[in-house]
């Protein structure tokens, strides 16, 4: 059965999409089945691999109208599409049974033909969020190693928290992502260090750096992989995507790759 991953932070921004698109794509390189799930009504991730609007979104199958109906964008790598009619889910959910479970439910349909369910929460803590969190075995914390996105790291671990207590016992956070670092800028490397004190070896030490290509790959509807292969970003999220499965294969308390390569 493949395993569900949230990558979700309610700040816009710090890179949610561009790392699930491109964890996505790392994990097909590394040789995986990858399902991606776009649950951001803004359809950013949708639109960043060049999905056209398909008649079945996840919109759709989240009112009970429609199965979970994945789109094919290259080999080993399905998406579930957004649109803008998934802004109104919410509201239209709230009154239904056992609401915080839709997804997982959805999800049962298909887990078995994927090894990983990469989902992109929307930029909020609400009822989209939740049904990830609960549909959800690890959750990614990506963060762009700037001031103002630190905070509001207690909220998110808290809303984990409760989420285990209430909803979903096995949900773990597997990690958070520094995203858009420069080694040169001392904000950058001091925003690292205050989450490496909050979060300790949850931080994965891959981080990804600030690089031109992975802002220009959405503009060409493709991942880094297929858009500049030999760019930093591609070997930044390939590194990243090593040490997600490393943590996953071995156990996500077990030292990552390059906490081990570093003490070598």
């Amino acid at each position: 059965m493949g395993i569900v991953v949230s990558l979700l932070n309610h700040k816009g921004g710090v890179g949610k999409t561009t790392s699930a698109i491109n964890i996505g794509a790392g994990l097909v390189e590394l040789g995986k089945r990858v399902l991606l799930i776009d649950l951001d009504p803004q359809a950013n991730l949708t639109i960043s691999l060049g999905i056209p609007r398909q008649k079945s979104t996840i919109y759709e199958a989240l009112r009970g109208e429609s199965e979970l109906t994945p789109y094919t964008y290259k080999q080993n790598l399905d998406v579930i599409t957004s649109s803008l009619d998934l802004s109104g889910a919410e509201m239209e959910l709230i009154n239904e049974a056992g609401r915080e479970f839709i997804l997982r439910e959805l999800l049962s349909q298909v887990a078995d033909d994927y090894d990983f369910i990469l989902i992109d929460c929307p930029p909020s803590l609400g009822l989209l969020t939740l049904n990830a969190l609960t549909s959800s075995r690890y959750v990614l914390i990506p963060l762009q190693t700037e001031f103002l996105a630190v905070q509001g790291l207690a909220k998110i671990k808290q809303v984990i928290d409760k989420v285990k207590f209430r909803l979903n016992k096995q949900v773990e956070m597997a990690g958070v992502i520094a995203t858009m670092y420069d080694s040169r800028r001392v904000l950058n490397r001091d925003v690292v260090d205050t989450i490496h004190k909050y979060f300790g070896d949850k931080v994965f030490g891959t981080y990804i750096r600030d690089n031109v290509a992975l802002a220009e790959a959405p503009a060409q509807r493709k991942d880094i992989f297929e858009y500049s292969p030999k760019s930093p970003g591609a070997a930044d999220y390939l590194a990243l995507s090593r040490e997600f499965l490393d943590r996953v294969e071995n156990g996500i308390h077990a030292k990552s790759v390059a906490q081990r390569e570093q003490e070598a």
